[in-house]
Formats: C-alpha cells, sequence, structure tokens
C-alpha cells in the first residue's frame, strides 16, 4: 500500500489522480489533499476519500483548513505518507517539493515549473536523499517509460511530441488576432487553461525541453520537438545505434498518472485500450519555429542557465494567465517572456535565489506589459 499525497487536488491533474487511486484501492490509497483556495470543493473531496489531512496555501486563518506554506509542509513531510503528486500551478510547488524529498518522500511530479525554475537545486537534492522522481506529464512520461534499463550515454536524442495545438499550420500574420476561446479549443487534450494557452503558443513544449534537461541529464541541443497531431505517440527516445523506442496510447492523463504513482508496477485499470488500428495513419511534421519562436528561446535560456529558466517560466505564466483575461495579445506572450529574460543575467542557482528571481521576473513581466499597445 502506497500512501499518497496530492497537492492542487481540485485541478485537473489532480481530479483524475484521485480517480486513478480510487481504481487500485489496495495498492493506493490517499492521506492528504492540498489546494490552492477551493476550499469547498476540497472539502467535498476529502468527504468522498474519506482523508482528514488537508491545506490550503490561500484561505481564511481562521478556517477549518490549514492554509500557508507551512501547512503544505506539514502535509508533505508527515511519516505516514509515501509518495508526494506535485499538481499545483507555478512554483508554489517548489518549496513542499524540496521539504519532501528532504523528508525521503518519492515525488510524482506535474508541475513541470518545478524542475524548469530549479531543476539545478532538485535533482542533486533528489540524488542525495534516494528519492524518485516519476514524471507525470505525458511525454515526460513515455520519456521515463522508454529509458527504463539504458543510461543517459547511451541516448543520441530525445524527441518530444506536440499536437500543434489548435494552430498548427498557421503563419504568424494569422495568429495577431487570436482571441482567448480560440486558443483554449485543443484538439486533443483537454487540460487547465493557462497550460492550454502554453499548448497553443507552443510554450509547453519549450518548458518540457528544460524539464527534460534535468530530468534525464541530456543536453538540450540532444531533445528535439516534433509535432505529432494525433497525439498517441508521446514521445520517443534514439538512441546511439540509430533505434528509436516510442511510448504510444490513447491521450488520457489517468495512464501516465497510474505509472508515476504505482512505479515499477504496470496494473489493469479500467482505461481505454489503444489499438494500432484505431488511428492507423499517424502522421509527423517539424515544428514551425519562425511562427512559434518560443522554443529557440527556450534553447538560449537553457544554454545561459543560471537563473535564467525561472525567469522564464515566471514571465511565461504572467504573460498567459494575462491574455487569458484578454489583458495582452496572443503574440505578444512570448514577447513578453523574451523582454523579460534579456533583463536578467545567468546568477548562481539556490533555492531562495530562484524564489526571488522569479518574483522579480513577475514584476518585471507586468511592467512590460503595461507598456504595450492593446
Amino acid at each position: 500500500m502506497k500512501r499518497v499525497v496530492v497537492l492542487g487536488s481540485t485541478g485537473s491533474i489532480g481530479t483524475q489522480t484521485l480517480d486513478v487511486i480510487a481504481q487500485h484501492p489496495d495498492r493506493l490509497k490517499v492521506v492528504g489533499l492540498a489546494a490552492r483556495r477551493n476550499a469547498e470543493f476540497l472539502q467535498e473531496q476529502a468527504s468522498e476519500h474519506a482523508v482528514h489531512r488537508l491545506a490550503l496555501y490561500e484561505g481564511p486563518q481562521d478556517g477549518p483548513v490549514p492554509t500557508g506554506m507551512d501547512a503544505l509542509i506539514d502535509l508533505v513531510t508527515a511519516e505516514n505518507v509515501d509518495i508526494v503528486v506535485v499538481a499545483v500551478a507555478g512554483v508554489i510547488g517548489l518549496i513542499p517539493t524540496m521539504k519532501a524529498i528532504e523528508a525521503g518522500k518519492q515525488i510524482a511530479l506535474a508541475s513541470k515549473e518545478v524542475l524548469v525554475a530549479a531543476g539545478e537545486v532538485v535533482m542533486p537534492a533528489a540524488r542525495q536523499s534516494g528519492v524518485a522522481i516519476t514524471p507525470i506529464d505525458s511525454e515526460h512520461s513515455a520519456l521515463f517509460q522508454c529509458l527504463q534499463g539504458y543510461r543517459s550515454d547511451q541516448v543520441r536524442n530525445l524527441i518530444l511530441t506536440a499536437s500543434g495545438g489548435p494552430f498548427r499550420g498557421w503563419k504568424r500574420e494569422d495568429l495577431k488576432t487570436i482571441g482567448v476561446e480560440q486558443a483554449l479549443n485543443h484538439p486533443t487534450w483537454r487540460m487547465g487553461g493557462k497550460i492550454t494557452i502554453d499548448s497553443a503558443t507552443l510554450m509547453n513544449k519549450a518548458l518540457e525541453m528544460i524539464e527534460a534537461r534535468w530530468l534525464f541529464d541530456i543536453p538540450v541541443e540532444n531533445i528535439e520537438v516534433i509535432v505529432h497531431p494525433q497525439s498517441v505517440v508521446h514521445s520517443m527516445v534514439r538512441f546511439n545505434d540509430g533505434s528509436v523506442l516510442g511510448q504510444l496510447g490513447f491521450p488520457d492523463m489517468r495512464l501516465p498518472i497510474s505509472y508515476a504513482l504505482l512505479y515499477p508496477d504496470r496494473l489493469a485499470n479500467a482505461l481505454p485500450v489503444w489499438s494500432p488500428l484505431d488511428t492507423p495513419n499517424l502522421t509527423f511534421e517539424p515544428v514551425d519555429e519562425r511562427t512559434f519562436t518560443g522554443l529557440a528561446l527556450a534553447r538560449q535560456v537553457v544554454k545561459a542557465g543560471g537563473l535564467l529558466p525561472a525567469v522564464f517560466n515566471a514571465a511565461n505564466e504572467e504573460a498567459a494567465n494575462a491574455f487569458l483575461r484578454s489583458e495582452i495579445g496572443f503574440l505578444q506572450i512570448v514577447q513578453v517572456v523574451e523582454e523579460t529574460v534579456a533583463k536578467y543575467e545567468a546568477k548562481d542557482v539556490t533555492l531562495q535565489s530562484v524564489l526571488d528571481a522569479d518574483a522579480q521576473a513577475r514584476v518585471f513581466a507586468r511592467t512590460v506589459m503595461k507598456g504595450l499597445p492593446v
């Protein structure tokens, strides 16, 4: 029996995680839940799953649920916890992840921002504590599965697949007047608002490149992105001998969640089983990096290193959320990130310097956005 805490239980990944846990009552038990501020839904989940330990990141101090960062830390470091699912948006999950690692808890990671912003700190801490980090992102789960039994020095390339989002095949000029509803109309996945916008700008792939660099210890120049509209091949690994391994399945996040929680076991579940006859015509295309410029910027940021990945992530989060509020245009999202990154130097990385850079980058990104034409 693995005892699980879910950070971000009221979000898309969190609710699907609870679905997976409910399918394996003899192997998984949820013992703690946390959300940002949705106390009502959190308490509904607690009642449904018989959970007594809860936390909110934001909420009334005199309410029934403990609030603040200390409450999250207490939740993830409790003795009766084996796995911490980190599925909160943004760098909120960074400190609880580090504290859980220090306490020897396995991490099932859905919040890519944790490694994007602080991979240089998180991964050495995990190695030192002997803690496994199992990825939940479908792309990184696919790579993780394909790499079982292999060393990083046997790998030539990691190949991240992208659906292409709702604007696959569009040119830059076509994207100037894109509205929020258009950008949220993803062709294959159903996700939260911010990550859906990241998919539309392909900034999700930029962030995934940075995450993969730390998770698998592969240089960023050896990480490719290709467009795969069917979203069946979730990612691939090309080895030194030219062989390529890929992981295939329906686009359903419950599959990588199951693998992350039950690893190394693979148990039967109620999910639909993919067959090659379901999608016989799988296709692949190059990414149009002239239109979607975030990928090249991400490579520059990783090569520069230091705090720039944290700045990149913070600026993108601020800009994507501003677009969701219709405060800036679609193409201005990456523009804001570019201008924010250009403001900073690649300084040394510590947990505190990452948090400071994150906060400063958000302030600067908001300043940049105020000066943009509407």
